[in-house]
Protein backbone atom coordinates (compact mmCIF):
# COMPACT_ATOMS: atom_id res chain seq x y z
CA UNK A 1 0.00 0.00 0.00
CA UNK A 2 1.52 3.41 -1.03
CA UNK A 3 1.44 5.88 2.17
CA UNK A 4 -0.59 8.92 1.71
CA UNK A 5 1.98 11.79 2.50
CA UNK A 6 0.87 14.93 3.22
CA UNK A 7 0.50 17.94 0.75
CA UNK A 8 3.68 19.66 1.41
CA UNK A 9 4.58 17.57 3.80
CA UNK A 10 2.18 18.94 6.67
CA UNK A 11 1.50 16.94 9.50
CA UNK A 12 -1.87 15.88 9.37
CA UNK A 13 -3.27 18.19 11.97
CA UNK A 14 -1.88 20.99 10.54
CA UNK A 15 -3.07 20.07 7.29
CA UNK A 16 -6.66 19.69 8.60
CA UNK A 17 -6.24 23.06 10.48
CA UNK A 18 -5.40 25.28 7.21
CA UNK A 19 -7.92 23.06 4.98
CA UNK A 20 -10.74 24.34 7.62
CA UNK A 21 -9.42 27.66 7.70
CA UNK A 22 -9.83 28.29 4.27
CA UNK A 23 -13.00 26.58 3.96
CA UNK A 24 -14.79 28.86 6.82
CA UNK A 25 -13.01 31.81 4.99
CA UNK A 26 -14.57 30.25 1.99
CA UNK A 27 -18.08 30.31 3.54
CA UNK A 28 -17.94 33.58 5.44
CA UNK A 29 -17.30 35.00 1.90
CA UNK A 30 -20.19 33.32 -0.04
CA UNK A 31 -22.67 33.82 2.80
CA UNK A 32 -21.73 38.00 3.17
CA UNK A 33 -22.41 38.18 -0.72
CA UNK A 34 -25.21 36.04 -0.82
CA UNK A 35 -27.00 37.80 1.74
CA UNK A 36 -27.16 41.70 3.12
CA UNK A 37 -24.13 43.25 4.39
CA UNK A 38 -25.84 43.22 7.65
CA UNK A 39 -25.94 39.14 7.16
CA UNK A 40 -29.54 39.61 7.81
CA UNK A 41 -31.84 37.69 5.66
CA UNK A 42 -34.99 39.15 4.44
CA UNK A 43 -38.05 37.24 2.97
CA UNK A 44 -39.86 38.30 -0.49
CA UNK A 45 -42.89 40.37 -0.69
CA UNK A 46 -46.05 38.36 -2.07
CA UNK A 47 -48.66 39.04 -5.15
CA UNK A 48 -52.10 39.90 -4.44
CA UNK A 49 -53.28 36.29 -5.69
CA UNK A 50 -50.37 34.84 -3.60
CA UNK A 51 -51.61 36.84 -0.20
CA UNK A 52 -55.27 35.55 -1.42
CA UNK A 53 -54.39 31.92 -1.70
CA UNK A 54 -52.76 32.54 1.92
CA UNK A 55 -55.90 34.13 3.83
CA UNK A 56 -57.89 31.36 2.08
CA UNK A 57 -59.86 34.17 0.21
CA UNK A 58 -60.99 35.02 -3.13
CA UNK A 59 -59.02 38.55 -5.23
CA UNK A 60 -62.83 39.42 -5.06
CA UNK A 61 -63.11 40.02 -1.57
CA UNK A 62 -59.64 41.19 -1.12
CA UNK A 63 -60.36 43.86 -3.11
CA UNK A 64 -63.56 44.50 -1.48
CA UNK A 65 -61.43 44.88 1.70
CA UNK A 66 -59.52 47.24 0.63
CA UNK A 67 -62.43 49.08 -0.87
CA UNK A 68 -64.21 49.14 2.23
CA UNK A 69 -60.77 50.05 4.57
CA UNK A 70 -61.53 47.04 6.87
CA UNK A 71 -57.10 46.01 5.98
CA UNK A 72 -54.95 48.69 5.05
CA UNK A 73 -53.01 49.10 1.82
CA UNK A 74 -49.60 47.64 1.34
CA UNK A 75 -46.86 50.17 1.41
CA UNK A 76 -45.83 48.23 -2.06
CA UNK A 77 -47.89 49.17 -5.21
CA UNK A 78 -46.67 48.61 -8.41
CA UNK A 79 -48.71 49.98 -11.29
CA UNK A 80 -52.02 49.53 -9.90
CA UNK A 81 -50.61 46.32 -8.41
CA UNK A 82 -51.06 45.13 -5.12
CA UNK A 83 -47.88 43.48 -3.21
CA UNK A 84 -47.26 41.97 0.51
CA UNK A 85 -44.69 41.80 2.94
CA UNK A 86 -45.37 38.19 5.11
CA UNK A 87 -46.32 40.47 8.01
CA UNK A 88 -48.64 42.25 5.91
CA UNK A 89 -50.72 39.09 5.47
CA UNK A 90 -50.01 38.02 9.14
CA UNK A 91 -51.79 41.55 10.08
CA UNK A 92 -54.59 41.24 8.06
CA UNK A 93 -54.91 37.87 8.96
CA UNK A 94 -55.80 39.71 12.58
CA UNK A 95 -57.79 42.13 11.54
CA UNK A 96 -60.11 39.49 9.63
CA UNK A 97 -60.25 37.06 12.74
CA UNK A 98 -61.56 39.70 15.02
CA UNK A 99 -64.66 40.30 12.65
CA UNK A 100 -64.82 36.56 11.64
CA UNK A 101 -67.82 34.44 12.62
CA UNK A 102 -65.94 30.97 12.61
CA UNK A 103 -63.15 31.00 15.31
CA UNK A 104 -59.92 30.47 13.82
CA UNK A 105 -60.89 30.58 10.47
CA UNK A 106 -57.43 33.20 9.59
CA UNK A 107 -55.60 32.58 12.96
CA UNK A 108 -56.10 28.93 13.64
CA UNK A 109 -54.00 28.62 16.71
CA UNK A 110 -54.91 26.07 19.22
CA UNK A 111 -56.71 27.01 22.41
CA UNK A 112 -58.65 25.48 25.32
CA UNK A 113 -57.17 22.05 26.10
CA UNK A 114 -55.60 21.82 22.90
CA UNK A 115 -51.75 20.73 23.86
CA UNK A 116 -48.68 21.60 22.12
CA UNK A 117 -47.90 19.92 19.06
CA UNK A 118 -44.12 18.23 19.13
CA UNK A 119 -43.32 17.00 16.11
CA UNK A 120 -39.69 16.03 15.71
CA UNK A 121 -38.19 14.65 11.96
CA UNK A 122 -35.61 12.13 12.77
CA UNK A 123 -33.30 9.40 10.55
CA UNK A 124 -29.73 8.67 11.08
CA UNK A 125 -29.16 7.92 7.29
CA UNK A 126 -27.93 11.56 6.39
CA UNK A 127 -29.26 12.56 2.62
CA UNK A 128 -32.44 12.00 3.91
CA UNK A 129 -34.05 15.42 3.47
CA UNK A 130 -34.51 16.36 7.42
CA UNK A 131 -34.07 19.78 7.34
CA UNK A 132 -35.19 20.27 4.03
CA UNK A 133 -38.66 18.76 4.97
CA UNK A 134 -38.19 20.64 8.70
CA UNK A 135 -37.76 24.03 7.08
CA UNK A 136 -40.76 23.78 4.52
CA UNK A 137 -42.89 22.61 7.12
CA UNK A 138 -42.07 26.21 9.39
CA UNK A 139 -42.54 27.77 6.56
CA UNK A 140 -45.93 26.29 5.42
CA UNK A 141 -47.64 26.98 8.68
CA UNK A 142 -45.96 30.31 9.57
CA UNK A 143 -47.59 31.78 6.26
CA UNK A 144 -50.83 29.87 7.46
CA UNK A 145 -51.09 31.57 11.02
CA UNK A 146 -49.37 29.47 13.29
CA UNK A 147 -46.99 30.44 16.00
CA UNK A 148 -44.24 28.00 15.18
CA UNK A 149 -40.95 27.34 16.90
CA UNK A 150 -38.16 25.36 15.17
CA UNK A 151 -35.64 23.62 17.41
CA UNK A 152 -32.07 22.89 15.70
CA UNK A 153 -31.12 19.56 17.34
CA UNK A 154 -28.12 19.58 15.03
CA UNK A 155 -24.99 20.87 15.96
CA UNK A 156 -24.12 21.03 12.50
CA UNK A 157 -26.80 23.66 12.42
CA UNK A 158 -28.11 23.37 9.00
CA UNK A 159 -31.77 24.72 10.16
CA UNK A 160 -30.25 27.59 11.78
CA UNK A 161 -28.50 29.05 8.68
CA UNK A 162 -31.62 28.58 6.59
CA UNK A 163 -33.35 30.87 9.21
CA UNK A 164 -31.11 33.42 9.16
CA UNK A 165 -28.85 32.47 11.57
CA UNK A 166 -25.07 31.79 9.86
CA UNK A 167 -23.02 30.26 12.98
CA UNK A 168 -20.44 30.27 10.26
CA UNK A 169 -20.33 34.49 10.81
CA UNK A 170 -19.25 35.14 14.27
CA UNK A 171 -22.77 33.90 15.61
CA UNK A 172 -22.57 34.13 19.61
CA UNK A 173 -26.36 34.35 20.64
CA UNK A 174 -27.47 31.72 23.28
CA UNK A 175 -28.26 28.06 21.32
CA UNK A 176 -30.43 25.11 22.47
CA UNK A 177 -27.54 23.95 24.52
CA UNK A 178 -27.31 26.66 26.85
CA UNK A 179 -31.03 25.72 27.67
CA UNK A 180 -30.30 21.69 27.79
CA UNK A 181 -27.00 21.98 29.35
CA UNK A 182 -26.25 20.34 33.15
CA UNK A 183 -24.53 23.22 34.41
CA UNK A 184 -26.92 26.40 34.86
CA UNK A 185 -28.98 26.20 31.59
CA UNK A 186 -30.91 29.01 31.19
CA UNK A 187 -34.43 29.81 30.13
CA UNK A 188 -35.57 28.85 27.12
CA UNK A 189 -37.41 31.99 26.66
CA UNK A 190 -33.77 33.15 26.21
CA UNK A 191 -32.60 30.77 23.71
CA UNK A 192 -35.79 31.58 21.40
CA UNK A 193 -35.16 34.04 18.97
CA UNK A 194 -37.82 35.46 15.68
CA UNK A 195 -36.95 35.15 12.26
CA UNK A 196 -36.98 37.36 9.66
CA UNK A 197 -40.09 34.89 9.08
CA UNK A 198 -43.43 36.37 10.76
CA UNK A 199 -44.94 33.68 13.31
CA UNK A 200 -41.43 31.60 13.27
CA UNK A 201 -39.20 31.75 15.76
CA UNK A 202 -35.75 29.36 16.04
CA UNK A 203 -34.05 27.81 19.17
CA UNK A 204 -30.39 27.94 16.92
CA UNK A 205 -27.59 25.73 17.09
CA UNK A 206 -24.02 25.77 16.71
CA UNK A 207 -21.45 23.39 17.03
CA UNK A 208 -20.92 23.65 20.83
CA UNK A 209 -24.62 21.42 21.17
CA UNK A 210 -22.67 18.76 20.80
CA UNK A 211 -20.87 18.96 24.01
CA UNK A 212 -24.16 17.53 25.12
CA UNK A 213 -23.39 14.27 23.91
CA UNK A 214 -20.16 14.13 25.98
CA UNK A 215 -22.06 15.58 29.30
CA UNK A 216 -25.36 13.44 28.93
CA UNK A 217 -22.29 9.96 28.75
CA UNK A 218 -20.98 11.01 31.98
CA UNK A 219 -24.15 12.84 34.24
CA UNK A 220 -25.14 10.12 36.62
CA UNK A 221 -27.69 12.24 38.51
CA UNK A 222 -30.80 10.77 38.82
CA UNK A 223 -32.79 13.65 39.27
CA UNK A 224 -31.57 15.36 35.85
CA UNK A 225 -31.93 12.42 33.30
CA UNK A 226 -31.02 13.43 30.27
CA UNK A 227 -34.39 12.56 28.18
CA UNK A 228 -35.88 15.41 30.28
CA UNK A 229 -33.68 18.35 29.14
CA UNK A 230 -35.44 19.09 26.23
CA UNK A 231 -38.93 18.52 27.32
CA UNK A 232 -38.58 20.40 30.65
CA UNK A 233 -36.98 23.41 28.03
CA UNK A 234 -40.00 23.58 25.64
CA UNK A 235 -42.44 23.42 28.89
CA UNK A 236 -40.92 27.09 29.32
CA UNK A 237 -41.93 28.50 26.54
CA UNK A 238 -45.43 25.88 25.66
CA UNK A 239 -47.96 29.26 26.01
CA UNK A 240 -46.29 31.16 23.32
CA UNK A 241 -46.62 28.40 20.08
CA UNK A 242 -48.90 25.93 18.70
CA UNK A 243 -46.35 23.81 16.69
CA UNK A 244 -42.56 22.95 17.29
CA UNK A 245 -40.76 21.10 14.53
CA UNK A 246 -37.50 19.72 15.69
CA UNK A 247 -34.19 18.59 13.68
CA UNK A 248 -32.65 16.07 14.27
CA UNK A 249 -28.36 14.96 14.01
CA UNK A 250 -28.14 12.38 11.64
CA UNK A 251 -27.64 9.92 14.22
CA UNK A 252 -28.82 8.19 17.37
CA UNK A 253 -27.07 9.69 20.25
CA UNK A 254 -28.35 11.63 23.69
CA UNK A 255 -29.97 14.32 21.23
CA UNK A 256 -32.20 12.44 19.46
CA UNK A 257 -33.32 9.99 21.85
CA UNK A 258 -34.07 13.62 24.08
CA UNK A 259 -35.85 14.80 21.15
CA UNK A 260 -37.62 11.34 21.18
CA UNK A 261 -38.84 11.54 25.01
CA UNK A 262 -39.91 15.59 24.21
CA UNK A 263 -42.05 14.93 20.93
CA UNK A 264 -45.94 14.47 20.17
CA UNK A 265 -45.18 12.91 16.87
CA UNK A 266 -42.55 11.19 14.39
CA UNK A 267 -41.98 11.77 11.30
CA UNK A 268 -38.85 9.53 9.63
CA UNK A 269 -37.86 10.75 6.31
CA UNK A 270 -36.56 8.30 3.88
CA UNK A 271 -35.32 8.38 0.01
CA UNK A 272 -36.89 5.76 -1.99
CA UNK A 273 -33.66 3.09 -2.52
CA UNK A 274 -32.27 0.27 -0.95
CA UNK A 275 -29.49 1.32 0.64
CA UNK A 276 -32.06 3.85 2.60
CA UNK A 277 -34.94 1.77 3.40
CA UNK A 278 -32.20 -0.50 4.99
CA UNK A 279 -30.39 2.16 6.76
CA UNK A 280 -34.06 3.21 8.32
CA UNK A 281 -34.65 -0.22 9.35
CA UNK A 282 -31.26 -0.57 11.73
CA UNK A 283 -32.29 3.32 12.60
CA UNK A 284 -35.76 2.11 13.63
CA UNK A 285 -34.51 -1.15 15.27
CA UNK A 286 -31.53 0.97 17.53
CA UNK A 287 -34.99 3.78 18.46
CA UNK A 288 -36.85 0.91 19.71
CA UNK A 289 -34.34 -0.43 21.92
CA UNK A 290 -33.19 3.00 23.35
CA UNK A 291 -37.33 3.48 23.75
CA UNK A 292 -37.18 0.80 25.97
CA UNK A 293 -34.72 1.59 28.00
CA UNK A 294 -35.70 5.34 28.90
CA UNK A 295 -39.38 3.94 29.30
CA UNK A 296 -37.67 1.77 31.88
CA UNK A 297 -36.12 4.80 33.38
CA UNK A 298 -39.36 6.62 33.83
CA UNK A 299 -40.24 8.25 30.69
CA UNK A 300 -43.78 8.12 29.01
CA UNK A 301 -43.41 7.89 25.57
CA UNK A 302 -46.82 8.30 23.59
CA UNK A 303 -47.20 9.29 20.15
CA UNK A 304 -50.46 11.06 18.50
CA UNK A 305 -48.78 9.86 14.85
CA UNK A 306 -45.68 7.58 14.28
CA UNK A 307 -45.09 8.68 10.35
CA UNK A 308 -42.96 8.09 7.23
CA UNK A 309 -42.44 10.58 4.78
CA UNK A 310 -40.92 9.84 1.54
CA UNK A 311 -38.36 12.24 -0.01
CA UNK A 312 -36.61 13.01 -3.37
CA UNK A 313 -39.79 10.99 -5.07
CA UNK A 314 -38.46 10.49 -8.48
CA UNK A 315 -42.77 9.47 -10.20
CA UNK A 316 -40.73 8.87 -13.28
CA UNK A 317 -37.82 6.30 -11.62
CA UNK A 318 -39.46 2.77 -11.34
CA UNK A 319 -37.33 1.25 -9.10
CA UNK A 320 -37.77 3.80 -6.41
CA UNK A 321 -41.44 4.02 -6.94
CA UNK A 322 -41.55 -0.42 -6.72
CA UNK A 323 -39.75 0.67 -3.01
CA UNK A 324 -42.56 3.16 -2.50
CA UNK A 325 -44.97 0.80 -2.90
CA UNK A 326 -43.67 -1.64 -1.13
CA UNK A 327 -43.01 0.25 1.82
CA UNK A 328 -46.98 1.38 0.95
CA UNK A 329 -47.98 -2.28 1.40
CA UNK A 330 -45.93 -3.11 4.13
CA UNK A 331 -47.04 0.23 6.48
CA UNK A 332 -50.49 0.74 4.83
CA UNK A 333 -51.21 4.58 6.86
CA UNK A 334 -47.55 4.48 8.19
CA UNK A 335 -46.70 6.02 5.12
CA UNK A 336 -47.61 9.44 4.14
CA UNK A 337 -49.66 10.12 0.78
CA UNK A 338 -48.03 13.07 0.29
CA UNK A 339 -44.42 13.21 -1.09
CA UNK A 340 -41.38 15.81 -0.95
CA UNK A 341 -40.39 15.32 -5.06
CA UNK A 342 -36.90 15.33 -6.24
CA UNK A 343 -37.06 18.90 -7.91
CA UNK A 344 -34.30 21.51 -8.82
CA UNK A 345 -36.82 24.24 -8.07
CA UNK A 346 -36.25 22.81 -4.56
CA UNK A 347 -32.57 21.80 -4.90
CA UNK A 348 -31.94 25.25 -5.98
CA UNK A 349 -33.68 27.26 -3.15
CA UNK A 350 -31.56 24.96 -0.55
CA UNK A 351 -28.18 25.58 -2.24
CA UNK A 352 -29.25 29.78 -1.35
CA UNK A 353 -30.87 28.85 1.95
CA UNK A 354 -34.14 29.35 0.86
CA UNK A 355 -37.28 26.69 1.00
CA UNK A 356 -40.00 27.16 -1.97
CA UNK A 357 -41.82 29.73 0.00
CA UNK A 358 -39.06 32.12 -0.45
CA UNK A 359 -38.63 31.56 -4.51
CA UNK A 360 -40.63 33.83 -6.69
CA UNK A 361 -42.40 31.41 -9.61
CA UNK A 362 -41.42 33.43 -12.38
CA UNK A 363 -37.34 33.30 -11.80
CA UNK A 364 -37.76 29.33 -12.76
CA UNK A 365 -39.52 27.49 -15.18
CA UNK A 366 -43.42 28.12 -13.71
CA UNK A 367 -44.25 24.25 -14.33
CA UNK A 368 -40.71 23.33 -11.97
CA UNK A 369 -42.12 25.50 -9.67
CA UNK A 370 -45.64 24.25 -8.98
CA UNK A 371 -44.81 21.30 -9.06
CA UNK A 372 -42.58 21.46 -6.46
CA UNK A 373 -44.65 23.81 -4.18
CA UNK A 374 -47.54 21.98 -4.69
CA UNK A 375 -45.50 18.75 -3.19
CA UNK A 376 -44.56 20.57 -0.24
CA UNK A 377 -47.91 22.19 0.17
CA UNK A 378 -49.24 18.67 0.19
CA UNK A 379 -47.26 17.40 2.78
CA UNK A 380 -47.84 20.30 5.03
CA UNK A 381 -51.46 20.16 4.62
CA UNK A 382 -51.35 16.33 5.70
CA UNK A 383 -49.36 17.12 8.88
CA UNK A 384 -52.16 19.74 9.15
CA UNK A 385 -54.65 17.49 8.63
CA UNK A 386 -53.54 15.15 11.53
CA UNK A 387 -52.41 17.94 13.88
CA UNK A 388 -55.98 19.27 14.22
CA UNK A 389 -57.02 15.16 14.84
CA UNK A 390 -54.86 15.45 17.26
CA UNK A 391 -56.70 18.79 18.71
CA UNK A 392 -59.70 16.85 18.52
CA UNK A 393 -60.91 18.89 15.73
CA UNK A 394 -62.81 17.94 12.30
Amino acid sequence: MIPVTPLANEKPSALATDISERLNAAIREHLLSAFAPDSTKTLRSFSAPEAAELLGVSGQFMRKLHSEGTIPEPEDVRGGRRFYTAQEVWDAREILERSSRKKGRYLPRRSGDEKLQVWQLMNFKGGSSKSTTSIHLAHYFALRGYRVLVVDLDPQGSLTSMCGISPEIEFDGLTVYDAIRYDGPVSMADVVVPTYFPGLSIAPSRLMLSEFETESAVHSNPDQPFFTRIRNALSQVEGDFDLVLMDSPPQLGFLTIAGMAAASSLIVPLTPSMLDVSSTAQFLELAGAYMGVIEDAGATLQYDHFKFLITRDEPTDVPSQQLTSFMRALFQDRVMSATALKSTAISDATMLKQSIYEVVRSEMTRATYDRAKGSMDAVGHEVEVMIHQSWGRK
